[in-house]
Parts: C-alpha cells; sequence; structure tokens
C-alpha cells in the first residue's frame, strides 16, 4: 500500500512494511493480476555517482478542473455577477423560499434530497438552519450540469454566493444565514441566481480549456531520486542505467533493443529511461495543430565528456508520426545549447526493424521531410 516515508524506503522491521485491509464484508478479496498493476511492488534508486544536469522541461497540469470546479469558479462568478447587475435585479426584503424549487421531487423528509432524483412532494421545515443547508446544496447540486455533482463542487457554487452577499451586500452567512438562503430561493430571485451560475459555468468551461493548452516550464529539471514501480514489470541488468535497478514493461522492442546499443558504449556514463507523466519525467515542447504539447523523449544519456544525448526511439509508422516531435526536439537542442548547453539528440531508429541487426541512425532534419522508408537523410549514430 501506500508508504508513510517513500523517499526513505523500507524499514528494519517488516511489520511496518505491510499494508492492511479492514472491511465487513465476509467474501472480499484482491485478484493478484489487478493488485500487480496499482500497488507499488518494486522501487528503483538513482545511482549514487549523479551529477546533476539541470534541464529545462514542461508538463501540462493535470486538467481536474474539467470535471469539477476549483477556486476559480468562485472568482468568475463574483465577475460575473457585477456584469449581470445581480445586486441589483434581486430583491433582499422580507424574501422567503418557496417549495417550488422541489415540487417535482418527493421526499420523506429533506435528508433524501441530497442524493435522489425522484418526483413528489417533500415535508420540510424551512425554519430549520438544518434543513435550509439541505435545500441549499439540493439546489448547487441541480445547477452543476456538466460538472461531476460531488461535494467539493457543490461547496464552490454555495462558497461563490456567500462570497456575493458578503463583498456586495455585506450580509455574512455565519450572521446571515437563514436570510441569505431564502433570498436565493425565493421566486423572485432564484432565476437570476440559476442565470449568473450558468453563465460562470460557460466562462469555467472556456478558461480550463485555455489553460488545458498551456504548459507548465521548469527549470532545473533532475533524474528522480526514486522511482516505484508495480508488479507487471521486468528487472534488467543492464548496468549503465541511472536508475537501479532498472525495471521495464517489454513494450517497446525498439527501445529494447536500443538500451542494449547503449550499453555497450565505452564513452557513457549513464543513460536513464524517461517516462510520460507529469513533472517527474523529462519533456520537451512540441507544436501540433496549433496547440504546445509535452514531448517525452524516450532516453536521456550523459556521455563521459560531460554532454547529453536526448534520444527518442522510432520504427515504421512511428516515424511518420514523430514529425513535430522531431522539430520540437531540435528546437529544444538548439536553444539550450546557445545557452552554453552541450545536447546533441534525435528522432532514432534501427535500419532493420525486424531484428535490430542493422544501423543505429539519428534524424536531426526538418520534420517535413522525415520518411519511414529513407533513411539516406539520416545519420549513423556512433556513440
Amino acid at each position: 500500500m501506500r508508504m508513510p516515508e517513500p523517499d526513505a524506503g523500507h524499514y528494519e522491521n517488516e511489520i511496518l512494511n505491510l499494508g492492511y485491509v479492514y472491511t465487513n464484508l465476509a467474501n472480499i478479496e484482491i485478484k493478484e493480476d489487478m493488485a500487480r498493476s496499482y500497488v507499488t511492488i518494486y522501487t528503483s534508486k538513482r545511482i549514487d555517482s549523479y551529477k546533476p544536469i539541470k534541464l529545462d522541461s514542461v508538463y501540462r497540469l493535470r486538467q481536474r478542473e474539467k470535471t469539477r470546479l476549483s477556486p476559480l469558479f468562485i472568482r468568475l462568478f463574483l465577475t460575473k455577477a457585477i456584469e449581470y447587475q445581480l445586486k441589483d435585479k434581486i430583491e433582499t426584503k422580507d424574501q422567503k423560499l418557496e417549495l417550488t424549487l422541489i415540487s417535482d421531487y418527493q421526499a420523506e423528509g429533506v435528508d433524501k434530497l441530497a442524493n435522489a432524483d425522484i418526483q413528489g412532494e417533500a415535508i420540510i421545515d424551512t425554519d430549520n438552519e438544518v434543513d435550509l443547508q439541505k435545500l441549499f446544496d439540493f439546489f448547487a447540486r441541480n445547477n452543476l450540469t456538466p460538472f461531476y455533482p460531488e461535494d467539493r463542487s457543490i461547496g464552490r457554487v454555495k462558497e461563490s454566493i456567500y462570497h456575493f452577499f458578503k463583498e456586495e451586500l455585506g450580509m455574512s452567512y455565519t450572521n446571515k444565514f437563514s436570510d441569505i438562503i431564502n433570498i436565493v430561493l425565493s421566486n423572485v430571485n432564484m432565476e437570476h441566481f440559476v442565470n449568473v451560475i450558468d453563465i460562470t459555468k460557460q466562462e469555467y468551461i472556456a478558461e480550463t480549456k485555455k489553460r488545458d493548452l498551456q504548459l507548465t516550464k521548469l527549470s532545473n529539471w533532475e533524474i528522480p531520486q526514486l522511482l516505484n514501480y508495480g508488479g507487471n514489470m521486468t528487472e534488467f541488468t543492464e548496468h549503465r542505467s541511472v536508475m537501479q535497478p532498472i525495471y521495464y514493461d517489454n513494450k517497446w522492442k525498439t527501445e529494447e533493443a536500443f538500451i542494449k546499443f547503449l550499453d555497450q558504449s565505452d564513452n557513457i556514463e549513464w543513460w536513464f529511461k524517461n517516462g510520460d507523466r507529469d513533472s517527474t519525467y523529462f519533456a520537451v515542447p512540441y507544436e501540433e495543430n496549433g496547440s504546445q504539447n509535452p514531448f517525452y523523449v524516450d532516453f536521456i544519456v550523459q556521455f563521459k565528456d560531460g554532454s547529453l544525448g536526448l534520444f527518442d526511439t522510432k520504427s515504421g509508422k512511428t516515424i511518420k508520426d514523430a514529425r513535430e516531435k522531431s522539430d520540437g526536439l531540435q528546437e529544444y537542442i538548439e536553444s539550450q545549447n546557445k545557452s552554453n548547453k552541450k545536447i546533441r539528440g534525435g528522432i532514432v531508429s534501427n535500419t532493420n526493424s525486424r531484428d535490430y541487426s542493422g544501423r543505429w541512425v539519428c534524424y536531426q532534419g526538418q520534420g517535413s521531410e522525415l520518411n519511414p522508408d529513407d533513411f539516406s537523410n539520416w545519420e549513423t549514430l556512433e556513440l
């Protein structure tokens, strides 16, 4: 299961290295094939002789905002409320909520409103703050589409309205909670709040799409000190890996063949098999269809002369698909070398993709001229 101190590794006392599942279900079991994909079984550590390489890298933030609301929603709501002139359109005096909000729903009590989508009438005490809160939760939940109605997103909608009342009307929900709920859920006002919520959702979706196109820059990226793997991995014995031991998923034969090629060179200090997620691994930016994307280059190689190699293995159809990535990699290498870095590399392939007994070649030209059927404009890779 999850280690309390993953950087520290395992403890001498083996009982502290075990995970436990507590349940009152008699028939629960964890399938081994499923567990091996999700539970950390192997750990690989960076070699002690490693020296910093300080590479500029990029990554894309995980966009949880696509499915749930972040604090950005609150800021947008307050802006849209001003644009909509919400303060001037609502009535604040002597407002009382009407049960038209739940007229199409039935429940034995307000507790049923939290998650049920059923019809009929409900028995609700509108003078009870607990019931008022549940009604307000129901209102927020009912206006979340297309976002998933999880508690955090429901809370963002409510917080937005609380902030509006505090900033625009000087009403704090801690002191005027009942008044605020009655104002929001009254017949004359509820439509206006629904409108502002809907306008805000549209703006929120547009903003998150913009963010999805942006890459975050990371200066001074380094090889991870520690990497954890699930059980569906194979241990390799190649000794020039900067991570020891090295574990591999056996998905790509081209990568395996290239690893053997790297391990034969006496000019290499170490090599790193890169991954393809978040900021843990190294990536260069490239543009495709007008969008900036992270290109997670397969291999980082440290040469004994102090220079670095960035190589991405391709074969067959994948060569043609790498044109934009190739341009991004060459632009990155050129810009880094202008900053006194010593980097070389490119798209790498073997002239014999059947058994990889041919030449290893590297492409450093224009992506538009990258041809999977012609290696005449590739250079022999000498390491």
